[in-house]
């Protein structure tokens, strides 16, 4: 079982490498770095919301508690 600044940790650098290439994509086609970071920080911003959402709804969920 993982510590929770493992997991914390991780789940931080996954975040930053998934924000890195967001970035990188919207950079290569659109050819202007300003959009990339735009884009980026909405994006990061939404899947943040989204995944607090999903994650306090799988607690919600009996199937999974281990109680």
């Amino acid at each position: 079982m993982q510590s929770y600044y493992r997991s914390v940790a991780k789940a931080i650098s996954w975040r930053v490498f998934g924000t890195l290439i967001t970035g990188g994509v919207v950079w290569a086609v659109t050819g202007k770095a300003g959009v990339g970071v735009m884009i980026d920080m909405v994006d990061t911003a939404i899947k943040l919301g989204v995944y607090y959402a999903h994650e306090r709804a799988w607690d919600r969920m009996r199937l999974c508690r281990a109680e």
